[in-house]
């Protein structure tokens, strides 16, 4: 079931959503419209993101975003074909905004949505495996209304908390190339720059949204980062009055390896959320 209207939800069939989801058409929490303007290129990323004056205006910008071919062609694809087990499913198709508090004191960062799981229900980490062990441990640490994130107006909301992606549409093999990373920079540093003044701490899960994170906040804070932090898990790296905390992905093969267990993220969490609380507020 995906939920509708306030007064009305709808179910996964309901054919008023065609994949991919059209801005403006209703789609719950959808901020964009069929005027918001869209980036067709690098420089267009830089000049649309640098005049969004507040995090509503910036996500709709991004969710209409096109600069980047091989992934608009990939994500449209993907929400086209389906995966046989959502094929009655609308898929949003477009790229994922930020999402959780507008004033975080801790910023959730990974690499980019799945293709059947944020490029399908319209919300960073849900629809898929790694979703549900990242919102259970955001849930057991006190950073999350609800253990399980299913889609987009089904009731879950973050505590002190907001989540992103450094590249904001699935890419194939969940591997963005440097150009993409780079080109979809500025959506991350304006996200940054606007929840800066409340930010804390961000916890960066795997190598790719570590170094990403400590490059955005080195950028909008014209700081020198040499040498990089090198990432691990439960690694801290200090970049300005930000503590930025390493964690493994909850992607399947770290979770069924072993190599991420519950304790072990649940522990990165829990330090991430006491952090934040300790740290002084200017």
């Amino acid at each position: 079931m995906i939920a509708g209207s306030e007064n009305q939800e709808v179910t996964s069939n309901d054919s008023r959503w065609p994949s991919p989801v059209p801005p403006g058409t209703g789609w719950p929490e959808d901020s964009a419209c069929p005027t918001t303007p869209i980036a067709r290129d690098r420089a267009e990323v830089v000049r649309l993101a640098s005049k969004a004056a507040e995090l509503e205006e910036l996500d709709a910008r991004v969710s209409v975003c096109r600069a980047c071919p091989r992934l608009v062609a990939w994500r449209e694809a993907v929400a086209k074909d389906k995966r046989r087990a959502f094929a009655t499913e609308p898929y949003w198709g477009r790229p994922i905004a930020g999402w959780g508090e507008p004033a975080p004191r801790v910023l959730i960062v990974g690499l980019a949505p799945a293709a059947h799981g944020g490029n399908r229900t319209g919300r960073i980490f849900t629809g898929d495996r790694s979703g549900d062990w990242l919102f259970a441990s955001l849930h057991r640490v006190g950073l999350a209304e609800k253990a399980t994130s299913l889609h987009e107006g089904d009731g879950q909301r973050l505590n002190g908390a907001r989540m992103v992606a450094a590249v904001r549409c699935a890419p194939p093999g969940n591997k963005p190339t440097p150009e993409e990373r780079d080109t979809c920079a500025s959506w991350l540093d304006r996200e940054l720059e606007l929840v800066r003044p409340s930010l804390r701490v961000a916890v960066a899960l795997g190598a790719f949204a570590w170094d990403s994170v400590i490059r955005s906040l080195g950028r909008i804070d014209a700081l020198v980062v040499s040498p990089r932090p090198s990432f691990g898990h439960g690694v801290q790296a200090r970049i300005g009055d930000v503590t930025v905390l390493g964690c493994y992905h909850p992607s399947q093969q770290n979770t069924f390896t072993g190599k991420l267990t519950e304790k072990m993220l649940d522990g990165v969490l829990s330090q991430a959320e006491s952090l934040s609380r300790a740290a002084r507020v200017p």
